[in-house]
């Protein structure tokens, strides 16, 4: 890894993580403020609060409980400050406050919009707790701004959406960089609800690790790498997991030709990389199977990929860092649920073995792919990747992939792109997604995509579809031609691959979705497997 082992996987940005052992053996740099910081400086400590809009013709302030509490501490000062340092603060808007309180030297007040919103159903999600998302982030980021290296956040009656907020807002990859922003150790103010936070912790680093995995250079991040870390931070994290590490010659032997046949284009060894994870408290009950797309690095192949813009394709393993983050995710909040994690891991290179356009390879379950376009080359790894998931009786199977441009066209970066022959499956994914913020949407697995990749010249499928439009539902059915299971979901997550300003509580760059929105997926999942 080029010495970058998980000491590049720092999540940092809070104060006591239950993720962080599994980074320990990692830490020679320090990157983490571990314990609380013990300074003594009056500026060394700041103070994030919410407040709500109000009703209309109501122009005074409404504190969180956190907040009236703080205000009574400096006998509504602050409250009084509120009011004549211009307009009530709006949804998202901040406003900073010095020397109020000998303890916070630095108070920032934050808009949470208006109180008591919950689900929208026309935006799909819990509009209160991204306020409280997005409000807590900007808080954090400001106070970041303004070198405050210990900060408390006013949990605003939902503590795990506060963690989140912070923790993901705060995360800024600069591992490479000499110059670093500060470092902030973050806390809930005056709260109860420890493990309401310390659940958002874990659930925000799981994003964080993803957003790592996918953001560092594909020179640092490659197969073998990539693997060797999710090992070390699972072995470091429970003694109910189980991971292997599967060379070239392994996959060779499984007769995984459509895999291997997009990884001879690269210098690189293809590993695949397969996690077990028995947190079950019911004896031989049948495991999740998640299945990622692991390319560390996609040049397009022999259909090259245009210069611009090629540099982002070291995340084209985001499915692989989503689902081995929500891996480690479950596995440290002890989830009792069998998991199956599944990765190819390759890169898409063009040497004088790669693959041919009209190049005709076999699949594990011995269906023959035409290869008409060799950027089309995440179906190909994933569809054996599929045909192994089925070894395992699985109790449903969820694969992630960043497969298709056409996803990103079709629904941005809004939301993920699901296709599933399961109704139960898809109401599990929406109802966390609703939850979490991270959203998902169902599109079609129509036979009329089917016929656009099943009609082929040379072989029994076509890795392409007959036609340029619905490229994302040709996609999902093409991989539906590996996958005999009643239970499967694809996610197409190219379009939330990255952020550019669209969630504002992540900073630009790569994204890390929908880790979250996984993690609770098999929170749920594995409720219903105990009330069963």
């Amino acid at each position: 890894m080029a010495g970058q082992s998980l000491l590049e996987m720092s999540l940092g940005v809070c104060g006591k993580s239950l993720l962080r052992p599994i980074l320990r053996a990692s830490l020679s740099r320090n990157l983490l403020h571990v314990s609380p910081v013990s300074r003594s400086s009056s500026g060394s400590k700041g103070l994030v609060l919410g407040v709500y809009e109000g009703e209309k013709g109501n122009d005074s302030v409404q504190f969180t409980k956190a907040g009236e509490v703080f205000d009574n501490s400096t006998s509504g000062r602050l409250k009084e400050l509120l009011t004549i340092s211009g307009p009530l603060l709006k949804k998202g808007r901040s406003r900073v406050f010095y020397g109020l309180h000998q303890d916070f030297p630095h108070v920032v007040v934050v808009g949470l919009g208006d109180k008591g919103v919950g689900i929208s159903n026309l935006e799909q999600y819990d509009e209160g707790k991204e306020n409280i998302r997005a409000a807590i982030a900007v808080g954090c980021r400001q106070l970041q701004d303004l070198e405050v290296p210990l900060v408390e956040v006013d949990p605003c009656g939902d503590a795990q959406c506060a963690a989140e907020g912070a923790v993901l807002g705060l995360f800024e990859y600069n591992e490479l960089k000499n110059k670093k922003k500060t470092v902030v150790t973050v806390k809930p103010y005056g709260s109860l609800e420890t493990e309401a936070w310390q659940k958002g912790v874990l659930y925000a680093e799981g994003q964080n690790l993803a957003r790592h995995l996918m953001e560092a250079p594909a020179n640092y991040i490659t197969p073998t790498s990539f693997a060797e870390s999710i090992q070390q931070a699972l072995y470091s994290t429970s003694d109910k997991v189980k991971v292997h590490i599967r060379p070239k010659s392994w996959i060779e032997d499984q007769q995984m030709g459509a895999f291997l046949s997009v990884a001879k284009g690269s210098d690189e060894e293809p590993v695949f990389l397969e996690i077990h994870y028995n947190g079950s408290t019911v004896a031989n009950e049948s495991p999740l199977a998640f299945v990622g797309k692991g390319v560390t690095f996609d040049s397009g192949g022999i259909s090259i990929k245009p210069a611009s813009g090629m540099e982002a394709m070291r995340a084209d393993m985001g499915g692989a860092a989503t689902i081995c983050s929500a891996i480690i995710t479950a596995v440290s909040l002890q989830l009792p649920v069998n998991i199956i994690g599944l990765a190819p891991l390759c890169e898409n290179m063009l040497n004088g073995r790669a693959n041919k356009p009209g190049d005709v390879v076999k699949a594990k379950n011995g269906k023959t792919i035409q290869v008409d376009n060799t950027d089309a080359e995440g179906r190909l790894i994933l569809a054996d990747a599929l045909c192994y998931a089925h070894s395992f009786n699985p109790k449903a199977i969820v694969n992630a992939a960043t497969l298709t441009g056409a996803m990103d066209v079709a629904l941005g970066s809004a939301a993920t792109g699901v296709f599933t022959n399961s109704d139960w499956l898809w109401g599990l994914l929406r109802q966390a997604s609703v939850v979490t913020g991270d959203r998902v949407w169902r599109m079609p697995l129509f036979q009329h995509y089917t016929r656009q990749v099943t009609e082929s010249q040379l072989a029994d499928l076509n890795n392409i579809g007959k036609y340029r439009s619905g490229g994302a539902c040709t996609a999902a059915a093409f991989l539906r031609e590996f996958v005999t299971a009643p239970h499967w979901a694809h996610l197409d997550i190219a379009g939330v691959m990255s952020n550019k300003d669209e969630v504002p509580y992540l900073r630009k760059g790569m994204a890390g979705r929908p880790t979250r929105t996984l993690v609770e997926f098999t929170a749920y999942l594995s409720q219903e497997s105990q009330n069963s």
